[in-house]
């Protein structure tokens, strides 16, 4: 039996639960109605718990790796260098989100008392200002790191998927 179906059988008939199908490896496809969820009084259809990684976002580490490794025609060294300039862009994305929601949650303060607190509205939007510049900063340092790593013809490729929205940066 396909294994698409051998969930199906599990989770709509097996009276076992979709987590219960996930644990036991039965492949999980696109969207499907949760029936577990129905149970629970919420309907509606949920994208599969696989979907938020295929591709969503701009640099990550795993995927986007393989693909550039596959699309540049990387070597050895130039992937591990790689992964690392990644991992250090992709934790510098996350300390942005990071100080983003400070911000969101000082802008919100500044809002709650009896008064309208104009100086944490523009420490809030001083950070948010100073994340961006940090962000923009680590941006370039890593496109450098990347262009003195790759041959000409690897830039050329890598510019062209940058161009095209291929890649995200």
């Amino acid at each position: 039996m396909h294994p698409g179906m051998m969930y199906w059988w599990k989770t709509h008939r097996g009276g076992g639960s979709c987590e219960a199908a996930a644990e036991h490896g039965y492949a999980d496809y696109g969207w499907r109605r949760h029936r577990h969820h129905e149970h629970h009084g919420r309907r509606g259809w949920e994208a599969a718990a696989h979907d938020s990684e295929l591709g969503a976002g701009a640099f990550g580490v795993r995927r986007p790796l393989r693909y550039l490794a596959h699309k540049l025609d990387l070597d050895e060294p130039q992937v591990a260098e790689l992964a690392r300039i990644l991992s250090e862009l992709k934790t510098e994305r996350a300390q942005a989100e990071v100080d983003g929601r400070r911000a969101t949650a000082s802008f919100a303060d500044s809002l709650a008392g009896d008064a309208f607190d104009a100086d944490k509205a523009t420490a809030a939007g001083a950070i948010r200002v100073a994340s961006a510049e940090h962000l923009r900063e680590a941006v370039v340092t890593a496109l450098g790191r990347i262009h003195a790593l790759l041959e000409p013809e690897q830039r050329e490729r890598l510019a062209y998927m940058i161009r095209t929205g291929t890649l995200q940066i």
